[in-house]
């Protein structure tokens, strides 16, 4: 399905049985479809929302710059126009961003939040390294940035277990937009929300995979003791956790937001 919010042209799915909505929001240069192992699980006991975030798969990709707060005005409008006044946000990477940004700016919508490999801010040295990769996709394409992504995202026992796995995030990683990506990605250097968050209230969850090398398990820390009352849980693999570790992330998921609802 298409909506027209914000200002672009938004794809979104919405399915599942339930009054609570669980909204379900991607990791940078991926799409919806990231979730396709969450959305079975979710859609019996929930309404499950997950959509591509701007400046990815089939929403519209206009010029940058991007923000955080943009990308959550983005998820408020659809969420406008879908009629939901609050529901639950999990998030990965990026969409761990988002959420915690959406949580800040619209906390009387959020009812809980699970925040899975995902930061609250970047020192100095990781945001020079972001533009530095923003600058590669502008100038060389994505390319050069696909396989170093992926060795980010999964350990190399899963890689060489689930080569059609690796496969398709590949391609989803080659078919993005060099400007998007790039704008997106400066969106994400500008993180820093860890002095915020004491402002949450909700129920909280943070996931993060054990050998995670882009947001590891010092960041997980960091999110958990900010937020009041947060949990957080370890599990094997490296940055994709709803992946590699699909059936423990599963049970966690649906437990906490059983547990919530």
């Amino acid at each position: 399905m298409f909506a027209q919010v914000n200002g672009i042209r938004c794809f979104y799915e919405l399915e599942g049985e339930g009054e609570e909505v669980v909204v379900l929001i991607h990791a940078l240069g991926t799409g919806h479809w990231m979730w396709d192992r969450q959305f079975g699980v979710l859609r019996p006991h929930f309404r499950v929302l997950r959509y591509d975030v701007r400046g990815h798969g089939q929403t519209e990709k206009p010029p940058g710059p991007y923000s955080l707060e943009l990308f959550a005005q983005d998820l408020a409008a659809l969420l406008d126009l879908l009629g939901i006044p609050a529901a639950h946000l999990v998030g990965l990477s990026m969409g761990g961003m988002i959420a915690q940004t959406f949580a800040l700016n619209y906390p009387d919508r959020v009812k809980s939040l699970v925040l899975a490999d995902t930061s609250s801010r970047y020192p100095p040295e990781n945001r020079q390294q972001f533009e530095e990769r923003a600058r590669t996709a502008e100038t060389q394409g994505m390319g050069p940035l696909v396989e170093l992504a992926l060795e980010r995202w999964f350990s190399p026992g899963f890689a060489q277990a689930h080569p059609e796995v690796i496969g398709r995030y590949r391609q989803m990683l080659q078919a993005n937009d060099p400007k998007a990506y790039a704008a997106a990605t400066r969106a994400i250097a500008r993180l820093d929300l860890t002095s915020r968050l004491g402002a949450i209230k909700v129920p909280t969850l943070v996931i993060v995979g054990e050998d995670d090398p882009g947001t590891p398990p010092a960041m997980a820390k960091e999110i958990a003791a900010a937020i009041p009352g947060a949990r957080l849980e370890i599990l094997p693999g490296r940055h994709m956790t709803q992946e590699e570790s699909a059936e423990a992330f599963n049970r966690l998921l649906l437990e906490f937001l059983k547990s919530v609802k």
